[in-house]
């Protein structure tokens, strides 16, 4: 080997062992199928901590190793959260949480709305694998919440009654808004808008159902909204917390 190379491959190395040991460090105790459900704080750790390393670009040893753990989930499955998000192409919750086979059970829709099937499904994970943390993640720019604001401004005749359906759960969160001043702010109307649209997504959990209302008063399950901002990749937790 040239002389050349020893200080090229020293400079490699130098890189990724800082990248190793944060995956490792992440991965000292592999989660299994078969381990107790954790709780809702952790679980919140674990997805905050998740969507750091994927806005700094580093990728956990267990996302990687995915392909090795799908022998393991034929037997069954234990997500550690639940996540209610929007089908928005920019937003796979996989992918900026940065986890991997098995981890979470998403339910994406459009504008992340709340209708009895995905209130269903919620119900579903939450008492079918213990599972203790629900979110719901909304985004900048949302298409769903566009669209709304412009029904809301400039009603349409035209428009297709499955994407009105869509519109109508959206709606009652959104058209206060529009009596305030904020109808003369229209990016602080949009911003407004989507997270409005995620507390009513979240509080029609915490309160819409009798099965969720249990768990949350007896079992430790927390609701939390969020937001996804993609301008930067961080999610922001602000409605539910602990």
């Amino acid at each position: 080997m040239g002389r050349t190379a020893v200080p090229f491959l020293s400079s490699i190395a130098a890189t990724l062992l800082p990248w190793l040991n944060r995956c490792m460090e992440h991965d000292k105790h592999p989660r299994e199928v078969s381990e107790q459900m954790i709780s809702a704080q952790e679980a919140l750790e674990r997805l905050q901590a998740g969507n750091q390393r994927f806005v700094s670009g580093v990728q956990s040893l267990s996302t990687l190793s995915s392909r090795a753990r799908r022998s393991d989930l034929v037997a069954g499955q234990a997500p550690f959260a639940i996540i209610l998000g929007c089908s928005d192409s920019r937003v796979p919750a996989e992918i900026v949480f940065d986890q991997g086979l098995g981890d979470l059970f998403v339910i994406r829709v459009a504008g992340n709305i709340i209708a009895p099937s995905l209130v269903g499904s919620v119900e579903f994970a939450a008492d079918k694998f213990g599972t203790r943390l629900v979110v719901v993640l909304g985004h900048s720019h949302c298409g769903a919440i566009q669209a709304t604001l412009e029904e809301l401004e400039r009603p349409s005749a035209n428009r297709s009654p499955n994407l009105h359906s869509i519109v109508d759960r959206i709606r009652p969160s959104v058209q206060s808004l529009l009596e305030t001043e904020l109808k003369h702010n229209y990016d602080e109307l949009f911003r407004q808008a989507v997270r409005a649209n995620i507390r009513t997504s979240t509080n029609h959990l915490r309160h819409g159902s009798p099965i969720l209302e249990k768990l949350i008063a007896s079992d430790g399950l927390l609701v939390v909204g969020a937001e996804y901002s993609l301008e930067t990749g961080v999610v922001d937790f602000f409605d539910g917390l602990p």
